[in-house]
């Protein structure tokens, strides 16, 4: 079945539809989510809100645009939403910190070993470096986004390269003796 009568069909409440519709896109959305929870069982709860506002608000899409953005979108602000309700960003009124530099040999480093460091920041770092380095919002979007100021937002992500540079840097000698 093509996207458009698969999305068709889901605007009219198309069970086996949105099952389909479901298939094609968890996966993907998955992913989403995993970045931005805190692990596994978090990304998946999320995933199942966004889909759930998904199907609520698919009368909206209009064929402007890519579908697959059009639902990225929708799942990153459904989990951000759920962050927002618990309040937990710093509010910054210092002078924004030296971004570090962090040098990573890509290499020695899996992807489900970089993605495990990123779920271990504090949920506020977290946001901001998924938002702004993965992806590739602006820290003016980033705060209104998530209801906060750029300086915080700025703030926040010097702060996630931080930790995480030095959570890299810990796991090297580690690394080098299982090589």
């Amino acid at each position: 079945m093509a996207l458009e009568e698969l999305i068709e069909k889901c605007k009219n409440e198309d069970r086996k539809a949105q099952g389909e519709l479901y298939t094609l896109f968890s996966n993907k959305l998955y992913a989403v989510c995993l970045k931005y929870s805190r692990n596994a069982e978090e990304a998946q709860d999320n995933l199942q809100d966004a889909f759930l506002t998904i199907f609520k608000s698919i009368g909206q899409f209009k064929f402007k645009g890519s579908f697959e953005g059009w639902i990225k979108r929708i799942t990153v602000n459904t989990v951000l939403q759920k962050y927002r309700k618990e309040r937990f960003f710093e509010i910054v009124n210092e002078e924004l910190l030296e971004e570090p530099e962090v040098e990573i040999d890509e290499q020695s480093l899996s992807l489900d070993f970089l993605l495990r460091l990123i779920q271990e920041l504090p949920d506020r770092y977290r946001m901001v470096f998924n938002l702004y380095v993965l992806d590739d919002y602006s820290h003016q979007e980033v705060a209104e986004m998530l209801e906060i100021t750029v300086g915080t937002s700025k703030s926040n992500l010097a702060r996630a390269r931080m930790i995480l540079k030095n959570k890299i840097e810990e796991s090297k000698p580690a690394q080098a003796k299982s090589n």
